[in-house]
């Protein structure tokens, strides 16, 4: 279970760095409460919501594969959202 507890923990700080990172960039831009920095910050609470529901699944035949297939999807759309703040910057 400890990796199970690992995973929530790397989500969570992955998505909240994200997040500052948002709020670091209206700061410097002197955007504060954008509505751009608003929709960056939604999309990753749905990512969060998202995969925060994988891992509590139930039911999963192959954990091992299941999780993997997890960190790799965070990977992808933590990736997709820096991408779309670099554009912004």
């Amino acid at each position: 279970m400890a990796s199970v507890r690992e995973l929530k923990k790397d989500i969570n700080f992955v998505l909240g760095d994200f997040i500052e990172a948002v709020y670091i960039w209206e700061n410097d831009t002197n955007n504060k409460n954008s509505d751009e920095g608003n929709a960056l910050i939604d999309k990753a609470i749905g990512v969060f919501d998202e995969l925060m529901q994988k891992v509590n699944k139930n039911g999963v035949e192959n954990t091992k594969a299941h999780f993997k297939a997890i960190r790799q999807d965070l990977a992808n759309k933590t990736t997709s959202l820096i991408e779309e703040l670099n554009k912004l910057a």
